[in-house]
């Protein structure tokens, strides 16, 4: 499981360290990919097979499922961890998430998402004003 927040720089070649809590859980192989609310998702190989056969499953008959499956898999790379514990991110992922130097890698459960430091900052104070209210629409869950 992911969980936490680490801050990171990405250097002039694209490379970000992953946090060293990450490494074990992503594997040797892992699925960097265009993500939601403009950042990048990564995914262990098992979850990205469990996300692919739901993807796959979405009725392509629909137009926003074929625009979602166009949009997420055209995006994805498998990636490998260096042994300096960097992974190269591909430059039009680092152009989709605005991520020029420093970003912030945080766990959301089942996958990594890497973020534009000032983007993730806007979006975590505009959540965190809302949260009592997201966590009451969510009905489902029992925190």
């Amino acid at each position: 499981m992911f969980m936490g927040e680490y801050r990171h720089n990405v250097d002039t070649k694209g490379r970000l360290i992953v946090p060293a809590k990450f490494r074990e859980y992503l594997g040797e192989v892992f699925v960097l990919t265009r993500g939601l609310d403009q950042c990048i998702f990564g995914y262990p190989m098992t979850e990205w097979k469990v996300i692919e056969e739901k993807i796959k499953s979405l009725p392509m008959t629909k137009k926003d499922a074929r625009a979602f499956a166009r949009f997420f898999f055209s995006g994805a790379t498998e990636c490998e961890i260096d042994k300096q514990g960097r992974v190269n991110i591909p430059t039009p992922l680092l152009q989709y998430g605005k991520i020029e130097k420093e970003c912030v890698v945080i766990g959301v459960s089942n996958r990594i998402e890497i973020w534009n430091q000032h983007i993730w900052e806007e979006y975590f104070n505009q959540s965190e004003e809302s949260f009592a209210d997201i966590a009451e629409n969510l009905i489902d869950i029992d925190l």
